[in-house]
């Protein structure tokens, strides 16, 4: 499957789970650990963990397998590794925080 076809996949799957400020961000040029960032934010632990599982399921059966996943249930970051693919889960506050749309501003801002 194409690589910004399985993006899609995993936008719309955030977005089924009511993910808020869904961006994605292009670093092919940019950085060799991935292709794209994907990052969401969600209210709360449960709509968090709700939207792990809702892209991991997704990728899954569009054929892509996660490399590594790290936070847990009480995480307000969660990262997931696809390898080409990044995408990054916040609460609210880590999100603006962490400012990754800052720190990867050199990427390209995909709209979807």
């Amino acid at each position: 499957m194409e690589i910004l076809k399985i993006v899609k996949t995993a936008v719309e799957a955030l977005r089924d789970k009511k993910a808020e400020d869904v961006t994605v961000i292009d670093i092919t040029g940019v950085s060799s650990i991935a292709d794209y960032f994907i990052i969401a934010n969600g209210n709360n632990q449960n709509q968090l963990t709700a939207m792990q599982d809702a892209v991991d399921e997704a990728l899954y059966k569009a054929g892509l397998h996660a490399k590594q996943i790290e936070g847990n249930n009480k995480s307000t970051w969660i990262l997931m590794d696809y390898e080409d693919i990044i995408v990054h889960l916040f609460s609210k506050e880590d999100r603006l925080f962490y400012d990754l749309e800052r720190i990867w501003r050199d990427g390209k801002i995909i709209e979807m």
